[in-house]
């Protein structure tokens, strides 16, 4: 088992991601979107989708910062151990705490509004049950293990994380690692594979034609000149 959940599982949540990405940009671009339903509804989602967007976007960072910073970078910038656990125990919870809410924001919006509720699919709601997992695994693995300076999955979950890039995954490093924080590694592995196949594909879809296209120009019209426009001079229209 150990050697399928550290040395296996990983790849093979590869292989379905990415599989899933070409499937997804190869047959099905139209679905390819968040499926947005501020049509229905916008008030209550001005403010859970800034809160979900924001606080997961720091989610991940704290967690690519923790496990591909090795320790001695951050101990060359002059940042201690016990400076470094405090950051990630306060901001980390913060982050969570922020991105729970949204979501549980979002689920509220979506019980209680009937056009939105109508457009929510099983997907949906597998994909929300896993990404609330995932975030309240986390956090409680970390408020489990807060006392001094915590546990410090760094010497463990960081070099197990690397050596996956190296094609030789250091499955003993995973031995002792506390039972939640096992799990929560195991269902974000469950969420990543799930990203192609739910609306979180999204995420891939970074508009960096923006940075590109030609300026839109907007024209504002002359308020004591509404309603049709008069006619222009050799546009008139034909009279027979």
């Amino acid at each position: 088992m150990t050697l399928f959940l550290w040395g296996v599982l990983p790849y093979l949540v590869l292989v379905l991601l990415v599989a899933g990405l070409l499937w997804r940009h190869r047959y099905d671009r139209f679905g390819w979107t968040t499926r947005s339903s501020q049509v229905y509804e916008s008030k209550l989602l001005n403010i859970a989708s800034p809160a979900f967007h924001y606080g997961i976007l720091f989610v991940l960072v704290g967690h690519l910062v923790g496990l591909f910073v090795p320790e001695s970078w951050t101990a060359a910038l002059g940042v201690s151990e016990h400076a470094y656990h405090l950051f990630s125990l306060y901001g980390g919870t913060a982050a969570g705490v922020v991105t729970v809410a949204g979501i549980a924001l979002l689920v509220y919006r979506r019980r209680t509004r009937a056009p939105v509720f109508r457009a929510t699919t099983a997907n949906d709601k597998l994909m929300y049950l896993v990404l609330v997992a995932a975030i309240v695994l986390g956090m409680a693995a970390k408020l489990a293990h807060s006392s001094g300076d915590g546990y410090d999955y760094r010497h463990s979950l960081a070099p197990w994380a690397r050596s996956l890039f190296t094609l030789g995954p250091d499955t003993g490093a995973m031995a002792g690692v506390p039972v939640l924080y096992q799990v929560h590694a195991v269902i974000g592995m469950v969420l990543i594979a799930l990203v192609p196949y739910t609306r979180l594909v999204h995420m891939f879809s970074a508009p960096v034609q923006y940075l590109f296209r030609p300026y839109v120009v907007y024209r504002s019209r002359d308020p004591k000149r509404l309603g049709p426009r008069p006619e222009r001079r050799g546009w008139e229209t034909t009279r027979r």
